[in-house]
């Protein structure tokens, strides 16, 4: 058991070794989120398990704090209505869960953070494709591989096709997104 520990560590320290490369993308996805609210707008968030999971933490950070105390700001996950999440799945399709979500409640000027470790969710990339259509911005986090990555206006593709190693990293993309529109909200960057 010991050595399995020490494998998974070890992959994990690799993996966040070479994250530095997703700077510039991180930095992107941070100042379009940081545009959107600044304007007005709110940032939607969704992702299938864990990722639906990230959607909701990264709302949270949002709309109550990260690390200071600010004023409320507009994020909102579509992971969270089980009325909305199951009428839809029941009366047309998974597939169409998020994309409907955003028909009703995005608006040109919001931003949609699709999130998807292997890049090929049905119903995220349904999701990308309405808010294309709407004139909604968009940002996917994703591994290595998928569709995700070419629908996008902003990529963070996590170098690897490991799903808990994915969303290892995933977490801190998003700590450290959360922590730049925090800081950029207050002042600070």
């Amino acid at each position: 058991m010991d050595k399995k520990i020490a494998s998974i560590i070890q992959e994990n320290l690799e993996l966040h070794g070479r994250i530095g490369l997703l700077a510039p993308s991180i930095a992107q996805a941070a100042a379009m989120m940081i545009d959107c609210l600044g304007a007005g707008g709110k940032v939607m968030f969704a992702g299938n398990g864990g990722s639906a999971a990230d959607a909701q933490h990264l709302a949270a950070e949002l709309v109550n704090r990260f690390r200071r105390e600010r004023a409320p700001m507009a994020g909102l996950a579509l992971t969270t209505d089980t009325s909305v999440i199951t009428s839809i799945a029941n009366d047309y399709s998974f597939d169409e869960l998020f994309s409907k979500q955003i028909r009703a409640l995005g608006r040109r000027g919001d931003l949609f953070v699709g999130i998807s470790t292997s890049g090929d969710s049905p119903n995220i990339i349904r999701a990308f494709q309405t808010a294309h259509e709407m004139g909604i911005s968009t940002v996917g986090l994703t591994g290595e591989g998928g569709a995700i990555r070419d629908l996008v206006d902003c990529p963070i593709c996590v170098p690897s096709r490991s799903t808990p190693r994915i969303q290892e990293v995933h977490l801190l993309i998003e700590h450290i997104l959360s922590e730049l529109v925090e800081e950029a909200v207050s002042g600070s960057i």
